[in-house]
């Protein structure tokens, strides 16, 4: 039967295996993705490996967040609300949001 200290230094054994395989087997890897990368034209961006955090969050199946533009803006002290999401104070007990609108003040 073996023991936990036996099961340990063979699983260190078999980890140091593994390192210099892995070792041995890169050089071979990059090789094969260089060439493939020459024959296809590929760029960083068409692997996905531009960096960019809206290309991340897209991948992940996740929208990019966007900041909306205000509609409704505050007489009194000029505080804005998009109109999405919990409406605030100033406009939520308004009977009318018209008077809010950003473009009927304009106006």
């Amino acid at each position: 039967m073996k023991t936990y200290a036996s099961l340990q230094a063979e699983i260190a054994k078999l980890e140091k295996e593994a390192q210099a395989l892995r070792k041995a087997e890169v050089g071979k890897v990059i090789a094969s993705i260089k060439a493939a990368v020459a024959t296809y034209g590929l760029t960083a961006a068409d692997l996905g490996l531009n960096g960019s955090a809206k290309r991340r969050k897209m991948a992940n199946g996740k929208k990019a967040a966007t900041i909306g533009i205000a509609k409704y803006r505050d007489p009194k002290t000029g505080k804005t609300w998009t109109g999405r999401g919990k409406p605030p104070g100033w406009i939520a007990g308004a009977k009318s949001r018209a008077p809010y609108l950003i473009e009927k003040q304009a106006a």
